[in-house]
């Protein structure tokens, strides 16, 4: 590949980097592989920061703005936001709490309403640190298969959710939406079923809602705290993930009316683990970066038709199906013979850096993640290296 690959555009934040600048960044994305592999695997994107999140980042630098995070700022952004993009005017500020990401989040979310040895149910394939965290927490891990669309399969999941009651006294439910790997978006119907069905079962909810502002052109996301039945649910949300901030540490931990007592329960100094600076940006990103959003999003719907047809004429064996939601590409490689890594294979012969399937849990064997957040031309040539990995 040319040093300049890229062609700068001034519309899609996708395509104004080009790879030697790429290259000279710091990150896990740019610095686990050696140079000749182009990495389309962890979750960061190949943009610029948006210029209204830069700005409020510089101008807390230049006022050595950089102490302790204080006040609901953050909150009353997401508020706006999900006013604006979903029509949800139910995030109440008073039930909010800042936390350090949303990983984090999720494990002081869980030892909310759960204990140790309290079991916590996935929808596998599922995110990786969804086992590492929850583990590492003393939870044992009871796994609801997605069905064969990607969907939640409510029998599985009843059946899961009958292991943990008869295993422990305070089961969780912790849901991913939109769900990563798949890009599934969950539908309003869906997700009240879900809290119809885990307040009959005695389940509590934590819902990761950390890629909902990333939504295809024909996709809407419904918060699970918006639905009937969800009250005593909990949810983690951030601007990481949309505006390429997961080195600006910042979360928000937000609950309905009936967790109300629980958020209050959490340790004060939880809320000393977000960045100031990371609360800046992202509260700048969800004020005033829609438009760069927007122009990420619709680079993204050019990303996945690009994909689909790529895989078509050089990789026809590989099944894949756009993804409503997230910036990821969940590929089905099993027809290719390459055993249950094929992520390694395209690594170690092609030299394209994917995530493994293997890692996101049972049903993951076969697969293979992509990260389209990134240049057509990226994209173009990392398909090309697969097929001809396989050649």
């Amino acid at each position: 590949m040319s040093r300049d690959i890229f062609a700068p555009d001034s519309v899609n934040p996708l395509c104004q980097l080009s790879l030697e600048q790429l290259r000279r960044r710091t990150s896990m994305k740019w610095r686990t592989h050696p140079e000749d592999v182009l990495p389309l695997w962890v979750a960061e994107m190949d943009v610029p920061l948006a210029e209204p999140v830069a700005r409020a980042i510089t101008d807390a630098v230049a006022l050595g703005d950089t102490g302790y995070p204080a006040g609901t700022a953050y909150a009353e952004a997401l508020a706006e936001f999900a006013r604006k993009r979903w029509g949800w005017g139910g995030l109440a500020v008073e039930r909010t709490a800042i936390v350090p990401d949303v990983m984090l989040g999720i494990v002081e979310m869980l030892k909310l309403v759960s204990g140790p040895g309290d079991p916590v149910v996935v929808n596998c394939p599922v995110y990786p640190p969804f086992y590492q965290f929850v583990r590492n927490l003393g939870r044992p891990i009871i796994e609801a298969p997605l069905d064969t669309e990607g969907r939640i399969d409510f029998a599985a999941l009843e059946d899961a959710f009958g292991h943990g009651v008869q295993r422990a006294g305070r089961p969780v439910y912790l849901l991913c939406s939109p769900h990563n790997p798949t890009g599934t978006v969950h539908t309003a119907a869906e997700l009240t079923h879900v809290a119809q069905f885990a307040r009959t079962h005695g389940v509590r909810v934590v819902v990761d809602e950390i890629h909902a502002p990333i939504m295809a052109a024909a996709a809407s996301f419904v918060p699970y705290l918006s639905v009937p039945g969800a009250e005593n649910g909990l949810s983690l949300m951030s601007a990481s993930k949309a505006w390429n901030l997961a080195g600006l540490k910042a979360a928000l931990a937000i609950v309905g009316p009936d967790a109300a007592d629980d958020l209050a329960r959490m340790p004060e100094e939880v809320s000393h683990g977000p960045s100031h600076v990371g609360i800046i940006a992202h509260t700048a990103a969800l004020r005033d970066g829609g438009d760069w959003l927007d122009a990420v999003l619709s680079g993204l719907d050019d990303n996945r038709r690009l994909l689909a047809g790529l895989l078509a004429e050089h990789l026809p064996a590989v099944g894949y199906e756009p993804a409503q939601a997230t910036y990821l590409a969940w590929l089905d490689c099993r027809g290719l013979g390459l055993g249950d890594d094929p992520a390694d294979v395209f690594l170690q012969r092609g030299r394209v850096a994917l995530s493994s399937g293997v890692d996101f849990g049972t049903g993951g064997a076969g697969f293979a993640r992509m990260n389209l957040a990134t240049s057509p031309e990226l994209i173009t040539e990392a398909v090309r290296r697969m097929a001809a990995a396989i050649a």
